[in-house]
């Protein structure tokens, strides 16, 4: 079939109405996995933290881990679900290499959290997007395919399987479907999953790594047209970075509209999202909860959490994002629009860490949004993978503080320090970058300057002020950038007696 695709997804909402959902995994922080004992450290050698009871041996047999059931309870007290007083794990069937067991333990009809809700702030205006249902299950192992030139069994020679991950506790949070979103349909999509990455954050139950793939996100997206029933959805599984859920949704607006306008119809099915092209491909055929064949776990008792101790957790959640951004906000005196602009750039937390580091408000946000921001996005990263600490930045404006940095020679070292080369006072002391503040070298510089260029200074003394960028260039270029421009502008017209 061959189809036109929209240009934009203002042309797709003209026509049809998206209607999104979001299925996110949280691999939660807790220090055995959970169903036996082995650790859960992150990058140890493949197959090395496996036992009988995650491999799925005859004859083993699971125990819970309260810690687990814990967290799930306090990420759905924070998503304002209700926590059910009896539920149970089932037996999720399929087979795939990266189950040991042939079934994943995870919960089915009775979910641990249930009917809760997220608003999210999208453009000025708040967005309620419900929690469907918070539930705790066993994560799967990693299959990593040898080969080929995409990483997918597709092309591939061999597929290696890891069983380290096997086991490990996660939670899942299944939005109920959005709509009504319209063309901000991408950007809720984006925003929810930045609020929910906030919330656990500010919870300690997981480090949410999106790029360790310990948060992980299913992206739902369908359309139909006004006033019909929804249309079939697909899901891209999967996305692995805020930019991406954003993308992904975009991208599938585009994709099923066009197939719609042909006349086509859209295939229930999961996808894949290609980093490098921005659009989706076909997976699988997307199962019906029938195909997993569920059933209880007859080795695991069902739970029943104390409504006394879910009151005692509840009392523990710490303040919501939401409310710690206003009050943020305040502090920092900066507008809801500049607020929103640290929110969008992943900021908050390293700006906050910033000014407690010691440095203003304005410094911390001047160096997050702008140079590093823009070298982040160069790189293709999240702001807090980019190379910097708050401890560097709040260093850094120190120095520019002190006067033994102009912002150009800062630039200069927050450069050394993306490139691992050490902390900003290291950066300078092994560059030789500190400001020239010796008052006899500058003005020998300046006297040179002026005699090297006689026309120029004339000009100042004539009155024409203006003109005394050329001999500040001038020092400045002798100096490689190192001395103060304002000192130097002061000495030199002093020394032409235009001050």
């Amino acid at each position: 079939m061959t189809t036109t695709a929209p240009a934009t997804v203002e042309e797709v909402v003209a026509r049809y109405e998206p209607v999104i959902g979001l299925e996110t995994h949280v691999e939660l922080g807790t220090r055995t996995k959970m169903f036996c004992s082995c650790p859960t450290e992150f990058g140890a050698e493949p197959n090395t933290q496996v036992c009988p009871v995650c491999l799925g041996l005859p004859g083993s047999l699971p125990v819970a881990n309260k810690a687990a059931i814990e967290a799930t309870i306090r990420i759905g007290l924070a998503l304002n679900c209700s926590i059910a007083a009896w539920c149970r794990f089932a037996r999720k069937n399929y087979f795939y290499p990266d189950m040991p067991k042939d079934f994943q333990i995870s919960q089915y009809d009775e979910p641990l959290c249930v009917d809760g809700y997220l608003d999210v702030e999208v453009e000025g205006k708040t967005v309620r997007v419900g929690i469907e249902r918070v539930h705790l299950e066993e994560d799967t192992g990693k299959t990593l395919h040898i080969g080929g030139a995409t990483g997918r069994i597709h092309g591939a020679t061999e597929s290696l399987v890891d069983y380290n991950r096997a086991g490990i506790p996660l939670v899942e949070i299944v939005t109920k479907p959005v709509a009504g979103a319209g063309t901000l349909a991408p950007e809720v999509a984006r925003a929810y999953v930045t609020e929910l990455r906030d919330i656990i954050r500010s919870l300690g139950v997981s480090d949410v790594r999106m790029e360790q793939g310990s948060l992980r996100c299913d992206v739902n997206t369908s359309l139909n047209r006004p006033g019909a029933e929804w249309g079939t959805r697909t899901e891209t599984k999967n996305v692995n970075s805020l930019r991406s859920v954003e993308r992904a949704v975009r991208s599938e607006m585009l994709r099923q509209a066009s197939v719609l306008d042909a006349g086509g119809r859209i295939t229930q099915e999961t996808r894949h999202f290609r980093e490098d092209t921005g659009d989706t491909r076909p997976g699988r055929s997307k199962e019906e909860a029938t195909d997993y064949r569920y059933f209880p776990d007859p080795d695991l008792v069902p739970l029943a959490p104390d409504p006394v101790w879910v009151e005692e957790l509840k009392a523990t959640l710490p303040e919501p994002p939401r409310v710690r951004r206003e009050r943020l906000r305040e502090q920092w005196g900066v507008s809801e629009h500049d607020m929103e602009s640290i929110v969008n750039a992943g900021a908050v937390e390293l700006i906050e860490a910033t000014v407690a580091a010691g440095t203003s408000p304005d410094a911390a946000r001047k160096w997050w949004l702008g140079e590093l921001a823009r070298r982040a996005n160069e790189a293709g990263v999240e702001l807090a993978e980019v190379g910097a600490t708050p401890a560097h930045v709040a260093e850094l404006a120190r120095l520019v503080d002190e006067g033994k940095l102009t912002d150009k020679l800062a630039r200069a070292v927050l450069e050394g320090v993306v490139a691992g080369e050490g902390s900003p006072a290291e950066i300078v002391a092994a560059r030789g970058l500190e400001v020239v503040s010796d008052t006899g070298a500058l003005t020998a510089a300046v006297g040179e300057a002026i005699a090297a260029n006689p026309d120029v200074a004339q000009k100042v003394r004539d009155g024409k002020v203006a003109a005394a960028g050329a001999l500040v260039g001038a020092v400045m270029k002798a100096t490689k950038g190192q001395a103060d421009a304002k000192t130097v502008r002061d000495l030199i017209l002093s020394r032409l007696g235009a001050a």
